[in-house]
């Protein structure tokens, strides 16, 4: 029986570009599904640097105007991997017009734009996404599983970093095309937006909602060049460090530190999580394996085990290659895609939704309204 071609218009062509564009080639490849995508048509404003991109990547055709993208009949699904300012716009028109939404986290830049965004889709009753990959690395699934399945019992404790190193020097400029993740105009917020929307989403999916944060914030370097312009300098108004303490729902309690100030650290991205009867650690520098340790064991052989997350029987794992062979960074967006194209298939639902990610984007500015305010803030 043919499949389904779902038409995908993708906004973007840069890091996130590539990383989206080689999962709509890839998905149909190891997935077994109903739909395929298409990559019809993708926009940028620079032609220049978008043609060679199309081209690459086996896009049919390219706009200069999202706009034009968004109203096309034979689109599908807008795909949004442009900077985190565009998204609000571009989502409203998209789900205005009937077209499914998909879209690079964090959701919005600020909380009152994902509210918006959250009724638009809901409203006009479109499958909805927003790209948190993290989910889907199989060693994350496989904790998932073992937390629902009760082998840690109750929990205690969710302990999170995400650590990077790239903005230390003071000669590292702001704004354009690639450093815009500086700028608040175009990021909204620093590391709290970037690094812990990935770590406070990945707490809830496996720890449930957060109800309270405290938290504090700190601008290491004040002002910085430009980008483009050298002799130019503008004020830093971003944080470079988020660091937060949290209440679950469940009666646990959280730690998060988010920072691009920790010299070594590449992409360090870990949690730990303590409970009654056991404990999970996990390091995406090590993404093949989980860290467990169960208190049901004899005392004589207790100790920290690792899982190799490769075998037929670990999440996705069926869909790549044989048991001991790893996957890596990019196959996360492959398992994302598939898991969107099953929702779509099942009638399950697509996730996580807009109205997920907004539970993650007020979570982010609690913290920013705590460090400002210097006391513990509910949650929303």
């Amino acid at each position: 029986m043919a499949k389904k071609t779902l038409n995908v218009g993708m906004i973007g062509y840069g890091f996130m570009g590539r990383a989206h564009s080689n999962a709509y080639r890839k998905v149909s490849q190891f997935f077994d599904l109903d739909h395929a995508p298409v990559l019809k048509a993708v926009a940028a404003r620079n032609s220049d640097k978008l043609e060679p991109f199309a081209r690459n990547w086996g896009w049919e055709s390219t706009e200069t105007d999202w706009r034009r993208l968004v109203d096309r009949d034979d689109i599908d699904v807008i795909d949004i991997c442009s900077p985190n300012n565009t998204h609000h716009e571009i989502a409203l028109a998209a789900a205005s017009r009937g077209k499914m939404v998909l879209c690079e986290k964090p959701l919005a830049i600020d909380v009152d734009e994902a509210v918006e965004m959250v009724e638009a889709v809901e409203a006009a009753g479109v499958a909805n996404m927003v790209w948190f990959n993290y989910r889907r690395v199989p060693a994350i699934s496989l904790a998932r599983q073992m937390i629902d399945e009760g082998r840690l019992g109750r929990i205690f404790h969710y302990r999170s970093t995400y650590l990077q190193d790239w903005t230390i020097s003071e000669d590292v400029p702001l704004g354009g095309p690639t450093l815009w993740r500086l700028e608040k105009e175009v990021a909204g917020a620093g590391v709290s937006g970037d690094l812990a929307s990935h770590s406070i989403d990945t707490a809830i999916w496996l720890n449930g909602p957060i109800e309270s944060v405290s938290g504090m914030t700190e601008i290491f370097v004040k002002e910085r060049p430009v980008q483009g312009s050298p002799s130019e300098r503008k004020a830093v108004e971003i944080d470079d460090v988020c660091t937060f303490m949290a209440r679950f729902s469940n009666g646990s309690n959280g730690t998060f530190e988010a920072t691009r100030y920790a010299r070594g650290r590449k992409n360090k991205n870990s949690f730990e999580v303590n409970g009654e009867k056991g404990s999970l650690y996990f390091d995406l520098e090590n993404m093949h394996q989980l860290q467990y340790f169960n208190h049901d064991d004899p005392s004589h052989i207790q100790g920290w085990r690792t899982i190799m997350v490769t075998a037929f029987e670990h999440p996705y794992m069926k869909n790549w290659w044989v048991p001991g062979c790893v996957i890596g960074y990019e196959h996360t967006f492959i398992n994302a895609l598939a898991d969107f194209l099953k929702g779509l298939e099942s009638g399950e639902g697509t996730h996580p939704s807009f109205r997920e990610a907004l539970a993650t984007q007020k979570t982010q500015e609690a913290v920013l309204d705590s460090a400002r305010n210097s006391e513990w803030m509910t949650v929303d």
